[in-house]
């Protein structure tokens, strides 16, 4: 491809989606050349290496943090009775939230032939592994036991001691190893032709042999990209359904408890909508300091953060009806456990949480978002990413220790109180999740060039005869 080769997005006018034509005498870095540069670079920049340091020491902060607790065991956090569930769930269901829009961006956009999804496609769906990887620790290690983790797998064992398929932990179990499963292999075939591409131009010979045993024989023929498409639809009609269902699972977690303020119908598609929401203020949080490091403006472009935003938009006034249910059924059902529980949790004790989550959640990004110039402001987007994300983790502190803190009897209410143990696996967690995307950056190709090459035919036909012409 020649470097004089122009990407489809340059050609997009932000204010009205449609293709302009390029002036003569302007010309781009091609789309291969933007991408291979990164990982196939013999000098790391040096802010990768302050940012990895930061993560590593985050990493380091966990090992450290699961290290004692497998030595003293789950009384180092701050779960007791009646607040038995803590830290642990609330990071868990925040973090599987969190891996909910790279299915989103990379599946069902996919099927619905959006061509916006493929510049941020790709790192989105790096960002669902390393949050899947995150989130399923949290199972095992809450559990007091964690060597004896793989009793929740169904093994024969010779004494017939199964696991409990009544019990939630198992649900959790089969649905996120069923998530992960789908989204590594998408992620990874999806990569396939990309790790061709760095075989054929890596000048090193260890490069060379690394990429090409994970091209698996790629060769760019009519026969593997008609397999590679075929592949690509089918495991993008498998994953979708998991959008919807793997978080429905989660949320069972608390509808089948008979627990006042968890014992609801409207769990499943309220943490739906929340997963995608927070799924997508991660997407952001991560895409607007890539394209800034990296000068990928071209290829991430104000239409994509624009597009992100109103769907944020879209899917936090979905988490606001839920929230306006929650209270709505706590008056009409006239049950008056669920009237007290929804009173605690807005005027209790720790009702500062809920002010909170509502004021990050719905106040902040609801009022804002509408503005098409605010949501294309780089600074402004990172900072309501930031602000979602921490209000969803509230939203998940507020059901889970709100809830349990005060429940039916009185003699039996208590308080919770996070230890340094609690945060330091929380930030650890973070620390994890960004050494992780930090590999994958350097080493992997962080956008599906080929994907982004398929649209540039389509841009040349529609900027010399109008967007009609595709129709």
């Amino acid at each position: 491809m020649a470097t004089s080769e122009v990407n489809i997005h340059d050609r997009v006018d932000p204010a009205t989606g449609e293709y302009r034509v390029i002036a003569p005498g302007e010309s781009f870095l091609s789309v291969t050349e933007k991408v291979t540069r990164i990982v196939l670079t013999p000098h790391t920049p040096l802010g990768w290496f302050g940012f990895f340091a930061v993560a590593g020491a985050g990493t380091t902060m966990l090992m450290v943090a699961l290290t004692w607790l497998f030595l003293k065991g789950v009384g180092i956090w701050a779960i007791s009775q009646p607040v038995a569930w803590g830290f642990a769930i609330i990071n868990f269901v925040w973090w599987i939230g969190i891996g909910h829009a790279g299915t989103l961006i990379s599946a069902i956009l996919l099927l619905f032939k959006q061509g916006w999804r493929n510049s941020i496609s790709r790192f989105a769906e790096a960002m669902t592994i390393f949050a899947v990887i995150c989130a399923a620790m949290f199972p095992v290690i809450h559990v007091g036991r964690p060597w004896l983790g793989y009793w929740l797998l169904p093994l024969p064992l010779t004494m017939d001691v199964w696991p409990q398929f009544r019990s939630p932990l198992m649900w959790d179990t089969f649905a996120v190893s069923t998530y992960a499963t789908i989204s590594v292999v998408f992620w990874y075939i999806g990569m396939v032709p990309d790790l061709g591409t760095l075989r054929d131009r890596a000048q090193s010979k260890i490069a060379q042999y690394f990429y090409g045993i994970l091209s698996v024989g790629w060769r760019g023929s009519v026969r593997h990209w008609m397999r590679y498409e075929t592949a690509s639809l089918l495991l993008a009609g498998l994953a979708t359904p998991l959008v919807l269902s793997v978080h429905t699972v989660i949320s069972f977690d608390f509808a089948v408890a008979v627990l006042p303020g968890w014992h609801t119908t409207i769990f499943p598609p309220y943490f739906v909508a929340g997963a995608i929401y927070s799924g997508f203020a991660m997407v952001l949080t991560l895409a607007i300091p890539l394209r800034k490091f990296y000068h990928l403006e071209a290829l991430v472009t104000e239409r994509h953060i624009d597009n992100m935003g109103k769907i944020m938009l879209v899917t936090g006034f979905i988490v606001g009806y839920g929230y306006g249910m929650e209270a709505f059924m706590a008056w009409y059902s006239a049950d008056h456990w669920e009237a007290f529980t929804f009173w605690n949790r807005a005027f209790g004790p720790m009702g500062w949480s809920y002010w909170l989550l509502v004021t990050l959640n719905l106040f902040i990004p609801l009022t804002t978002l509408w503005v098409r110039k605010w949501r294309t402001n780089m600074i402004f987007m990172f900072a309501m990413s930031i602000i979602v994300n921490t209000g969803m983790w509230f939203e998940r502190f507020v059901i889970i220790v709100t809830s349990l803190t005060r429940d039916y009897l009185p003699s039996s209410w208590g308080t919770y109180r996070a230890t340094k143990w609690d945060y330091m696996t929380l930030f650890g967690s973070l620390g994890l999740f960004t050494f992780l995307f930090l590999l994958f950056v350097r080493f992997l190709p962080m956008m599906p060039m080929n994907e982004i090459r398929l649209l540039l035919p389509a841009a040349k036909v529609r900027a010399k005869t109008g967007p009609e012409v595709s129709k």
